[in-house]
């Protein structure tokens, strides 16, 4: 398992990193986000919504757990919280193995549905606007693009 590690100061800083990996990823990527409410889950998706060329205002899928929007390739943003001691599966294979880049906050949910290979990131506060943005791969494939980020 490689990990990486970036301490970001602004909201801007946070939205230009996940910018720089969203050019990195490929259709079927899973990307899981953890963080306290607030940490800035929803920024960073923001972020990679940026970097795939959506131009929707993308905003936190907490009431109906799954939104979609469409770039260059389509992002699949899931908010599962509300799954917490749920068994419930909503389709998740049809997402995690679609054509676009799934973004999965609260993730810890889901845990028995998730593909082994993603990309894992904990979003963690490090002053009043700083956070520090820890990421680590499952699979060859987000070692190489933690190596490339």
């Amino acid at each position: 398992m490689e990990t990486h590690q970036v301490k970001v100061h602004t909201e801007l800083e946070t939205r230009q990193v996940a910018a720089q990996l969203a050019v990195l990823l490929k259709p079927g990527d899973v990307v899981t986000l953890e963080g306290e409410l607030g940490a800035g889950k929803t920024t960073f998706t923001k972020g990679l919504a940026n970097g795939l060329g959506v131009k929707r205002h993308v905003s936190s899928p907490t009431f109906t757990i799954i939104k979609e929007y469409q770039g260059e390739l389509p992002l699949y943003h899931m908010d599962v919280y509300r799954l917490e001691n749920s068994e419930e599966d909503i389709g998740f294979d049809e997402y995690f193995n679609g054509d676009g880049i799934c973004v999965v906050e609260w993730a810890q949910f889901i845990n028995e549905f998730l593909p082994e290979e993603r990309l894992e990131i904990e979003i963690q506060y490090a002053g009043e606007e700083s956070r520090t943005i820890q990421f680590k791969a499952y699979g060859t494939h987000f070692e190489g693009i933690l190596r490339d980020l």
